[in-house]
C-alpha cells in the first residue's frame, strides 16, 4: 500500500505541518464568538489519485457531534458548529476512494459568545480638584464570568453624550484599555470641568462586551468666589470688623471636617484667621492702613490663589484713624473783615473733612451752650461769620469743632499764637443815620402830610461814631404802605455822596410808613433811623350838573370820583362816601351817604323842596373818612356852589 501524503491545516489562523511520518501536535486556536470556523488545507507533497477530505468535531466528553466529508475543492470552506459555547475537538485527514487514511491532524475549537456580566466602577469620594488626574477603579463583577473569561476591560469618558466604548457590541478587542480579568484603578489626566461620564464594559475572551456601566467623576476647576463685608471705603475712626464669605456653585463650602473647606482672612501678612465652611469673622484695630488678604478653600481643594498661575487672595485695604483732629483759630482777625472767624484743622493720618465742622460762640465767662455760627468747610479751614451788630456790646468766647475723614472730632477755644480765641465787641467802627422829609419851611421832619398824587424827596445823612462821613454807602429806604394797599412794601437804594448824605424821591402813593437803614460793611457797622410817616389825604372830586337848583323842579346830580388811588377796582368798589352840605360860614353836615363802583366813581341826584332854600347859595362836597383797610387819610373834595330859586 503506498503512504498517503500528509497536509497542512490551518484552523484560525494558527499552523500545524503534517509530514508522511508523524502525526502534528495539537494547534492553539484562540476564543471564537462565531459558530463557524474557517480551515486552510495544503498539501505537504504533491498528491497522486482521487482524494478527499474528512473531519470530525468531538465535543469536551469525546463524543463525536459532527462529522464531513469533503471534496478537496471544497477543503477551505467554513466549518460550522452547534452554537453552544464550549471547547471543541477537530480531527481532519485525507481519505482516497479505496479507504487509505492519511496522518491525522487535530486542532481545538474554542467557542463562547456568552457577553459577560458589566464590571463594577468606584469613583472617588466628592469632586475632584481640576488639577489632579481623574481615576476610577475597575472590578470585575460578582457574577461568574463567561466560559471565555474576562480579556480585560474597555472604557469611554464624555459629557453626556451616552458613547459606548465599542461601537461593535459583538467585537470588542482593539479597544480593550485595561489588560487582565482583575481589573485595578485607571486614570483619565485631568478632565474638564462639571461632570464627566465615564462608561466601562468587561471584554470576554471571546471579544464580547458586557452591558455598560457607567459612572459620574465631578470636576471642579475655579476656587471658591469671594466676597468681604465691612470694609469702609473710607477712613474709620475705630476698630473694624470683617467678615469674607466665600461660595462655590460646584462642589461647594458645606463643612467636611480639616480638610474640608475653610474661609480665611490675613491682616498685615500675620497669621490667617481660619475657620470651616463659607464664612469667617475678624477684627482690624490700631490706626493706619492694613493690608487685608481674604481666600478660600472649596471641598474639591482648589485654593484661592494656588499656584503660580491663580489669582492670589483677594485684597482690601482698611484704613483706620484713631486720633482727634487739632483744631486752632487764625493768630488774629483780618483788619478788613473782623467778623470772619477762621479756625484751621489739621490731622496727620486721614487729613480734615472736607464737609464738617462748626464754630460756637457765647458770652465770656458764662456756662451757656455755644450758638453755632453759619460755617463754611474749605480746605482744612472752618470759616464762619459773625454778625456782630445783632450782639450787645460784651465780650465774647468762641469753640471751633472740626472733624477728620475718619469722623474723629476735635475741638479748640486757642489761637494760633497761644491764648483764649476772645473777641470785644462791637468789632466794627459804629456809625449813625439821621434822616427825614426834605423841603417845607421847617427842613427835614420825621413826618410830613403830602399832597396826592405828588411825590416827596426824602434823604438824609450817614456817619461814623468819629463824626467822619461815611461816603459811598448803600442806604435802603423802606416804604411801608398802610392798609390794603395793593404795594405792602417798596424799597428804594442810595449812596451816600463825598459828605455822608443821600437823597431819594418817594412816588405818590398812600399813606405810609418811611425808614432808612444802612446795613453796614465788613468795617463799618448797621444804622437804622426812626420811622418817619407820610400821611396822603384821599383824593377825591365832585362836580353839580347845574349851579342853581329850581325849588321843585329837576333834580341837582352831583356826581364824583376817588382819584389818583391806583387801587384794585376791587379795593375801591363800595368805599363810603359822604356827601355834605353848609351855608357860607357854617358847619359841614351830611345828608346822603353813597358808595362808590369798581372805577370810584359815584352819583346822587338831590331834589330841592324846601321853599327856604329859594335864594340860599348852599356849598356841597364830598368826603372820605377815615376807614379800617383804607390806606389813605381822610379827604374832601373842594366845595361846589349851588344856588336855590
Amino acid at each position: 500500500m503506498s503512504r498517503l501524503v500528509g497536509v497542512v491545516l490551518a484552523v484560525a489562523g494558527t499552523l500545524s505541518l503534517l509530514g508522511p511520518e508523524r502525526a502534528p501536535a495539537a494547534p492553539s486556536v484562540p476564543w471564537q464568538a462565531e459558530p463557524a470556523f474557517n480551515f486552510n488545507w495544503r498539501m505537504t507533497a504533491p498528491a497522486a489519485g482521487s482524494y478527499a477530505g474528512v473531519y470530525r468535531i468531538y465535543d469536551s466528553a469525546g463524543n463525536v457531534i459532527q462529522a464531513e466529508t469533503r471534496s478537496l475543492d471544497n477543503l477551505k470552506g467554513a466549518i460550522p458548529i452547534d452554537p453552544v459555547p464550549g471547547v471543541y475537538t477537530l480531527q481532519a485527514w485525507l481519505q482516497s476512494k479505496s479507504g487509505e487514511r492519511g496522518p491525522l491532524a487535530t486542532a481545538t475549537l474554542r467557542f463562547d459568545n456568552a457577553a459577560p456580566p458589566a464590571p463594577a466602577l468606584t469613583t472617588p469620594p466628592g469632586w475632584i480638584k481640576g488639577t489632579d488626574a481623574a481615576a476610577l477603579r475597575v472590578a470585575p463583577a460578582a457574577a461568574p464570568p463567561p466560559l471565555s473569561g474576562i480579556s480585560g476591560y474597555a472604557l469611554s469618558v464624555d459629557r453626556g453624550g451616552a458613547n459606548r466604548p465599542c461601537p461593535d457590541p459583538l467585537r470588542c478587542q482593539a479597544e480593550v484599555d485595561l489588560v487582565g480579568a482583575t481589573g485595578g484603578p485607571t486614570s483619565f489626566g485631568p478632565l474638564p470641568e462639571g461632570l464627566n461620564f465615564v462608561r466601562a464594559v468587561a471584554v470576554s475572551g471571546a471579544g464580547v462586551a458586557s452591558p455598560v456601566a457607567s459612572a459620574e467623576l465631578r470636576v471642579d476647576a475655579t476656587p471658591p468666589a469671594l466676597s468681604l463685608q465691612g470694609a469702609p471705603e473710607r477712613w474709620s475712626a475705630g476698630p473694624v470688623q470683617l467678615t469674607a464669605h466665600a461660595s462655590d456653585s460646584l462642589s461647594g463650602m458645606a463643612k467636611g471636617g480639616p480638610l474640608g473647606p475653610f474661609t480665611a482672612i490675613a491682616v498685615d501678612r500675620g497669621p490667617a484667621a481660619m475657620a470651616l465652611g463659607n464664612a469667617v469673622t475678624t477684627s482690624v484695630a490700631g490706626s493706619g492702613a492694613h493690608i487685608v488678604e481674604y481666600f478660600a478653600r472649596d471641598a474639591a481643594g482648589n485654593l484661592t490663589g494656588e499656584g503660580t498661575g491663580g489669582p492670589g487672595p483677594a485684597t482690601a485695604v482698611v484704613r483706620i484713624d484713631e486720633e482727634d483732629p487739632a483744631v486752632v483759630f487764625s493768630a488774629a482777625q483780618d483788619p478788613s473783615d473782623p467778623e470772619r472767624i477762621e479756625a484751621s484743622v489739621s490731622d496727620a493720618r486721614s487729613g480734615p473733612s472736607p464737609d464738617r465742622g462748626w464754630i460756637g460762640i457765647r458770652p465770656a465767662r458764662t456756662r451757656a451752650r455755644f450758638e453755632p455760627l453759619p460755617t463754611r468747610v474749605r480746605g482744612g479751614n472752618l470759616v464762619a461769620h459773625w454778625d456782630s451788630d445783632s450782639y450787645p456790646s460784651g465780650k465774647y468766647e468762641f469753640l471751633a469743632t472740626g472733624f477728620d475723614a475718619a469722623g474723629n472730632a476735635g475741638t479748640g477755644a486757642n489761637r494760633a499764637r497761644g491764648g483764649r480765641m476772645l473777641l470785644v465787641n462791637p468789632l466794627k467802627l459804629a456809625t449813625a443815620l439821621t434822616t427825614g422829609f426834605l423841603g417845607g419851611h421847617a427842613g427835614a421832619t420825621s413826618s410830613r402830610r403830602a399832597r396826592p398824587g405828588r411825590g416827596i424827596r426824602f434823604g438824609g445823612i450817614l456817619r461814623t461814631a468819629l463824626g467822619t462821613p461815611a461816603a459811598g454807602s448803600e442806604v435802603a429806604v423802606t416804604e411801608i404802605f398802610s392798609g390794603d394797599a395793593e404795594l405792602v412794601r417798596r424799597t428804594t437804594y442810595a449812596r451816600t455822596r463825598d459828605d455822608g448824605k443821600f437823597e431819594v424821591t418817594l412816588e405818590p402813593g398812600p399813606t405810609r410808613k418811611v425808614v432808612a437803614s444802612f446795613a453796614g460793611t465788613r468795617t463799618l457797622s448797621r444804622a437804622a433811623d426812626t420811622v418817619a410817616r407820610l400821611e396822603v389825604p384821599t383824593s377825591v372830586r365832585m362836580s353839580a350838573s347845574s349851579r342853581t337848583a329850581r325849588i321843585g323842579g329837576a333834580p341837582v346830580v352831583f356826581r364824583g370820583v376817588v382819584a389818583d388811588t391806583g387801587l384794585r377796582a376791587a379795593a375801591v368798589r363800595g368805599l363810603p362816601v359822604e356827601l355834605q352840605f353848609r351855608f357860607h360860614g357854617g358847619r359841614w353836615s351830611e345828608f346822603r351817604t353813597v358808595e362808590t363802583d369798581g372805577g370810584g366813581r359815584f352819583r346822587y341826584a338831590y331834589r330841592f323842596s324846601d321853599d327856604d332854600s329859594r335864594g340860599v347859595r348852599f356849598q356841597f362836597r364830598a368826603y372820605i373818612k377815615d376807614r379800617e383797610g383804607w390806606p389813605y387819610e381822610p379827604g374832601a373834595s373842594r366845595p361846589v356852589l349851588v344856588t336855590g330859586r
